[in-house]
């Protein structure tokens, strides 16, 4: 809730310091644009549900696990839906990011749905956000106020029942939640413009940097327990990480050498 509120106030700020309001009353007359962009908040907002409640249950590495899949999930949509042409080592990976969920479904005795959720999510997002019609800013701004309303309700709510932690007694903790304002927003706006400017391949690559943060965060520093079968699994999605981001840079080279030549 504090999320979408604070990241709106942010947002709009930052579309009156740069006087660009025109474009909101054009899109507002074009229900198609609406109705996509309500898909993509929907979507925006189910990862970070599930994100939030995984950090607040002890869950930091399941969590981990799907950002580490959505690279692969990029590349299964952008074949998908893109008709983006795979190459061997990409059907590899992708053969070798299945049996790693098949391995952590068996050793936990069911299917890594927090991962699983998050990766089906965001990459989806992403896809959207590729196609998007509109500029990075113009887009997290018109889902952020697509999802207010149903954030003010719930605001009303928990205010009515007594449960709610803003204002809080002391200064810090109103910092703390206005603050995911921009902390939310701003790295959505460089995702947006990124993903309106590179391959969803190469999306994919550059988004397995903030799981590594994660999985080391969530091992090493709030003591969560990873298992050897656990590690057998994640290891099967590393290597299909591993052989998709040299096939990639591979790739790379032989598109850079055939422009220079």
């Amino acid at each position: 809730m504090h999320r979408i509120v604070w990241s709106l106030l942010f947002l709009g700020a930052l579309l009156a310091v740069r006087r660009q309001w025109a474009w909101l009353g054009e899109v507002l007359r074009q229900p198609r644009v609406l109705l996509a962009f309500t898909a993509s908040a929907i979507l925006l907002s189910i990862n970070w549900v599930t994100y939030i409640w995984a950090v607040g249950h002890d869950d930091v590495v399941d969590a981990s696990l799907g950002y580490f899949m959505t690279p692969l999930v990029n590349v299964a949509l952008g074949y998908t839906v893109l008709h983006e042409r795979l190459r061997r080592p990409q059907w590899i990976a992708l053969g070798l990011a299945v049996a790693g969920v098949v391995a952590l479904t068996v050793q936990a005795g069911t299917l890594p749905w927090i991962g699983l959720t998050l990766a089906c999510s965001f990459g989806a997002y992403g896809l959207m956000r590729k196609v998007a019609t509109l500029g990075a800013l113009e887009a997290l701004t018109l889902e952020t106020l697509l999802l207010t309303p149903p954030a003010l309700v719930a605001w009303w709510w928990i205010t009515a029942q007594g449960t709610a932690s803003f204002p809080a007694m002391g200064l810090e903790r109103d910092l703390w939640l206005i603050g995911v304002g921009p902390v939310t927003a701003i790295p959505l706006l460089f995702f947006g413009a990124g993903a309106r400017r590179l391959r969803l391949v190469t999306l994919g690559i550059l988004q397995y940097l903030s799981p590594t943060l994660q999985f080391l965060i969530g091992v090493w520093l709030f003591r969560e327990p990873f298992s050897s079968g656990r590690l057998a699994g994640f290891a099967l999605i590393w290597t299909a990480l591993a052989i998709y981001t040299a096939d990639a840079w591979q790739a790379s080279r032989r598109t850079s050498g055939a422009v220079a030549a």
